[in-house]
């Protein structure tokens, strides 16, 4: 049962590992699917962003380098289409010409986050910034500068810096629930937004596990370690408009959970099953042992009840045949005795050579001899069970009484009856009493020759079974008395 249940078990636990497996991937394909909406969302937003910057940058009044009418547009921009952003006007060197962070006529410093403007003045494109601290604001923020052209040649840089906050809406609005972790880094792994706990992991890198495997490709899945010290299944991609790496995260154990839920439950049943089952090949092997056993116990008894009945048969024949003047009455008696040994085994065959009940000895020896008439035998006496040697004894020593009875005795003419009464006596050892009593038959004597009836009841049977039997003649009918323990 172990051999046959055990593989099953570890079959269902690889089904059940292999299950986790593809929720596990499904997961990751999840995750992806949800940084790659949040990068778009993200992409549409700045694309919004650099497309306002780039109609400014074709103003006359900035054509014209009339920076007063050109800073009358910017705060009109500026009011109606990103009111949370400063807009800053800026040469290649990184001097600043306006920056709609301080009134007209303040002297502004220098750009603070030069290198985004140099990229945007070397490629005459937009080009998205890392974070910065801004030299107006003091606060961390994120620049995205487009160059501004007179011809092929970049003359200025208009930036728009974006605050944190922006990018914080973004990412909570697109969280599909708690367990979820998002963040956004720049091109230097620098976390700029980010749930949960923002406050504590804003401006900090990536976490080491995650921290290699940005710069190694530009989207993947992973398993990673946050900055809270979780296992996530990870996702992550990279936007080719700003350079910036949008990463997601959901707890393994949101995939784990269930799996060691599944195989607890599934090791619980399969154990279950194998304590049921080894419980019952252990029965069954218990059941074949004992029939094993009880088998080896009847070949042996068996043999010995062989013997015996062998030895019986040849007793029989010994006195039956002995000095018997008539051959052929010594073969009939020899024939009858067989006959009553033959139904006492009967009887304890029926009963599986348990025991026998008296009664059914009783009837069985006496069957023969009542055939035309019945009520000339009166059996009476409680259920009592005898052991198949006592059984057999008994048997004998009723079929040699009947015998007599029929040739001598009270079956011998038609008035005679026959009373046999046992009970169960209580002495050192359990044991059977049988009162036969014969009456109305003729008067019977003791004869001076003993034959194999008397010896049979008054000396075999005492010998073989440690009883007791004793035969009155008290005219005109016979008195036997047998006392025998049941065993």
């Amino acid at each position: 049962m172990a051999g046959t249940t055990l593989p099953l078990i570890l079959f269902a636990g690889g089904l059940v590992y292999l299950n986790y497996v593809h929720d596990r991937d499904a997961a990751a394909d999840r995750v992806l699917e949800a940084v790659r909406s949040i990068r778009l969302v993200l992409d549409r937003e700045m694309q919004g962003i650099t497309s306002g910057l780039q109609v400014l940058a074709l103003s006359p009044a900035l054509g014209r380098n009339d920076f007063e009418g050109f800073r009358t547009e910017v705060e009109s921009f500026r009011s109606q289409y990103l009111p949370s952003m400063a807009l800053s006007l800026a040469e290649p060197s990184g001097k600043q010409i306006l920056n709609t962070g301080l009134p007209p006529g303040t002297a502004l410093p220098m750009r603070a986050n030069k290198e985004a403007l140099d990229r945007a003045v070397s490629t005459g494109r937009p080009a998205f910034s890392r974070v910065f601290t801004g030299a107006v604001t003091g606060r961390m923020l994120l620049a995205i500068d487009v160059p501004v052209l007179r011809g092929d040649r970049v003359v200025y840089s208009l930036a728009a810096t974006v605050p944190m906050e922006n990018f914080q809406t973004i990412i909570q609005q697109q969280q599909p629930n708690d367990l979820w972790t998002i963040a956004i880094f720049d091109q230097a792994g620098v976390n700029f937004a980010r749930v949960p706990n923002p406050e504590k992991t804003i401006g900090r890198m990536a976490s080491p596990t995650l921290l290699t495997a940005l710069f190694k490709s530009d989207e993947a899945k992973l398993i990673t370690i946050s900055l809270e010290n979780v296992e996530l299944i990870t996702a992550f991609t990279r936007s080719s408009l700003s350079g910036w790496t949008i990463a997601a995260g959901i707890p393994t154990t949101s995939v784990t959970g269930p799996l060691w839920r599944t195989l607890a439950i599934t090791a619980a049943i399969g154990l279950g099953l194998l304590a049921i089952g080894v419980g019952f090949a252990l029965q069954m092997a218990s059941r074949v042992a004992r029939a094993e056993i009880l088998h080896e116990l009847l070949i042996n008894e068996l043999n010995h009840r062989v013997k015996n009945t062998l030895s019986t048969v040849q007793a029989l024949a010994s006195q039956t045949f002995r000095q018997a003047p008539n051959p052929a009455e010594a073969a009939a008696k020899f024939e009858a005795r067989l006959t009553a040994l033959g139904r006492a085994h009967n009887v304890l065959s029926e009963e599986k050579w348990e025991s026998a009940d008296v009664r059914e000895i009783v009837e069985g020896v006496l069957e023969s001899f009542t055939i035309k008439d019945s009520e000339r035998v009166h059996a009476t006496g409680p259920e009592v069970r005898l052991a198949p040697r006592c059984a057999l004894m008994l048997s004998m020593v009723l079929h040699e009484l009947a015998t007599n009875a029929t040739k001598y005795g009270a079956l011998s003419n038609s008035e005679g009856r026959i009373r046999i009464e046992w009970e169960k006596i209580d002495a050192d050892k359990p044991g059977l009493r049988l009162i036969w009593q014969e009456a109305g038959g003729p008067e019977v004597r003791p004869s001076n020759r003993r034959g194999f009836g008397s010896r049979l009841i008054e000396q075999s049977f005492a010998a073989q079974l440690g009883g007791h039997a004793t035969i009155e003649f008290n005219p005109p009918g016979v008195v036997c008395v047998l006392e025998c323990p049941l065993q």
